[in-house]
């Protein structure tokens, strides 16, 4: 069964984030900004990752971030590929919603650094894309071929994993009212939208091992549900950017 390799300090998994931050995103989102939920969403996975790489005071190099903010331009939030450990030193960066939103450039981005690393990745864990929009692109074309490029890349734990969360109200033809006990998104579920449609084709199923471990959390996602995680509320934002650590690991050896 695919992805099943743990994340170790050997084997260290690769999590990849692009974040819109175009001006729509400094729009009101439950009593913050959606940029603000995003932030504290991304704070805790990184406090998560930490607590799964952590024994006693030391803190295994068992995942590795990149993190990408994506206006009309892409800029680079890390200075590279950190391990948890520099992430934890350094923090999670503030974001600031900018202007326009080009979305095919974000994910040349991710492409571009797949390439340079999936060398050096054939016995870690899949790498995973986590990608947060608000809204369709309006400028730079469409993204989903180079989406399907990116899920053609492979190591032997399996594809590249693309992962999508999708802040709008306009997603779905019927709200989430329990993110907790709510199956995910599947091939019969009613879309709302052209663009919902379109990152639900760029999203990945959900492995059976993401899946248990999301169950150990507290959700309920059903393995082969997609990786797309439309909702206009905070926990929607919270329960995406937790899957993008939920890698399966071992126990953190002495």
């Amino acid at each position: 069964m695919p992805y099943t390799v743990p994340a170790t300090s050997k084997t260290p998994a690769l999590v990849i984030y692009l974040l819109d931050v175009s001006g729509s995103m400094g729009e009101d989102f439950g009593g913050k900004t959606k940029i603000e939920a995003v932030s504290d969403a991304l704070h805790q996975v990184a406090v998560r990752m930490v607590q799964r790489s952590t024994k006693g005071t030391t803190v295994a190099p068992r995942y590795r971030v990149a993190m990408f903010a994506y206006s009309s331009q892409v800029t680079d939030l890390l200075g590279g590929i950190k391990t948890v450990a520099e992430l934890a030193q350094m923090g999670v960066p503030r974001l600031q919603p900018m202007d326009a939103t080009d979305t095919a450039a974000a994910f040349r981005e991710a492409e571009r650094l797949l390439a340079a690393e999936l060398g050096n990745l054939q016995d870690c864990p899949a790498p995973l894309i986590c990608h947060m929009t608000d809204g369709e692109y309006n400028s730079g074309g469409d993204p989903e071929p180079i989406a399907r490029r990116i899920m053609q890349m492979a190591v032997a734990d399996g594809s590249v994993l693309i992962e999508n969360i999708f802040v709008t109200d306009k997603a779905l033809t019927q709200g989430i009212t329990d993110p907790k006990n709510w199956e995910g998104v599947t091939e019969e579920t009613p879309l709302a939208s052209p663009y919902a449609e379109t990152l639900f084709r760029m999203s990945s199923p959900i492995p059976p091992t993401y899946a248990s471990v999301m169950a150990e959390m507290g959700y309920r996602l059903s393995p082969g549900a997609r990786m797309f995680f439309p909702g206009n509320e905070p926990a929607i934002v919270e329960l995406g950017f937790a899957m993008s650590g939920a890698t399966p690991v071992t126990p953190v050896t002495p």
